[in-house]
């Protein structure tokens, strides 16, 4: 127990503990200074009331009731407010905690402080939608999760007309699905691909040529987490040279 004890304290994640009844009875180093709070400001006060934001109270709650069900529960998101008053959003396991004979006796959480990391995203998100190139990405199932203003002055679809859709199966000409999941699966692999041409139909039926670039997109921990394809509509451009050749 006090070989535990002295992990958990020393542990470089913010971890706490609560017994049966929700009362915080671990509080490593890390938690205390992240969260600001001393051991004995925390220890024996019930968390969710004390120290969980009102419109998260009851999420946090049923994570934790789960939990002394014996159902552990993996990256749950829920922000926390510091002592100095400052919200950070942390990323949460809830592990059950047993004593020897298997009775369950209260629920370990470690944490992640992902409140950087989000704030990241925004700004990559922001950045992605403000582009004036037409930009989508994918999930590693091909379905669309990236979908900026750009893409949808060109094709016309707006972000929740294409948000979860297939993309090859719904938006790209029969003739070329084959080839563009083949560019997608490729970059699923990190296998990236510039200057792919082929043609997309807008929701008027208009079509349009694209000089696409596939990038694998990938997760802190550098795993493979979809594809981000900026593309170029080159119709005019094609035309021309067209117009040109004939000349």
């Amino acid at each position: 127990e006090r070989e535990y004890s002295k992990l958990i304290d020393s542990a470089n994640a913010p971890i706490f503990g609560v017994d049966t009844f929700g009362r915080v009875n671990v509080w490593n180093q890390c938690a205390m200074k992240l969260v600001g709070y001393t051991i004995s400001e925390v220890m024996g006060k019930n968390l969710v009331q004390e120290f969980i934001t009102k419109e998260y109270r009851a999420a946090v709650k049923a994570v934790l009731d789960k939990a002394l069900r014996g159902k552990e529960t993996a990256n749950f998101e829920f922000p926390l407010i510091t002592k100095n008053g400052v919200r950070i959003e942390v990323l949460l396991n809830a592990t059950t905690r047993r004593d020897e004979q298997g009775n369950v006796i209260g629920v370990v959480g470690i944490g992640q402080d992902i409140t950087a990391r989000l704030a990241q995203e925004r700004e990559y998100s922001k950045l992605i939608d403000s582009a004036n190139a037409p930009i989508f990405g994918v999930d590693t199932f091909g379905r669309v999760n990236v979908w900026n203003q750009c893409a949808m002055k060109l094709v016309g679809y707006t972000i929740s007309e294409v948000m979860g859709k297939n993309l090859v199966q719904e938006f790209i000409t029969k003739e070329y699905r084959a080839a563009v999941k083949a560019v997608l699966d490729k970059a699923l692999r990190g296998k990236e691909t510039a200057n792919f041409e082929f043609p997309l139909i807008t929701k008027n039926g208009v079509r349009i040529e694209v000089l696409l670039n596939a990038t694998t997109r990938r997760d802190e921990q550098g795993n493979v987490i979809g594809v981000v394809g900026i593309g170029q509509d080159i119709t005019a451009r094609l035309a021309q040279e067209r117009e040109y050749s004939k000349l």
